[in-house]
C-alpha cells in the first residue's frame, strides 16, 4: 500500500469510527435480514466496525464508496461490508469468513 493509500486508509477509518460513535448509520434490509440468520447481533457488528480493520476499499461504488472490514466475533472472522456516505454510514451486509474463499479472513483466495 502506498502512503497515499495509507493515509487515505488511515482517514476512511477514522470517519467510519466518527461516524459510529456519533449514532450515524443506519443497517439496511438485506443487513438485517443476513445478521439474523448468521445469528450476528447489531452490538457485536458495531464492535467489530469500531475495532475492525479494512481489508477492500471500493471508492467507486454508488451511490457511495464503501469498504470491506474485518473483525472477530467470539473468535470468528466476520465480514462486514459498510457504505460510507458524507453524512452517515450504510451496513450493507455482514457474513462470516469462510475458509474456503479467504486466507486468514483477509486475503481472497483466488
Amino acid at each position: 500500500m502506498t502512503s497515499h493509500q495509507e493515509r487515505r486508509s488511515i482517514s476512511l477509518i477514522d470517519n467510519i469510527k466518527r461516524l459510529i460513535q456519533e449514532d450515524k448509520f443506519i443497517v439496511s434490509e438485506h443487513a438485517q435480514a443476513r445478521m439474523f440468520e448468521r445469528q450476528i447481533s447489531l452490538d457485536d457488528l458495531l464492535d467489530l466496525i469500531r475495532h475492525g480493520e479494512i481489508i477492500e476499499e471500493y471508492p467507486d461504488d454508488e451511490p457511495c464508496p464503501s469498504a470491506l472490514m474485518l473483525g472477530y466475533i467470539g473468535g470468528l472472522g466476520c465480514h462486514v461490508v459498510i457504505g460510507v456516505c458524507m453524512y452517515r454510514l450504510r451496513i450493507i451486509t455482514a457474513y462470516w469468513a469462510s475458509e474456503d474463499e479467504w486466507i486468514e479472513c483477509k486475503k481472497r483466495r483466488r
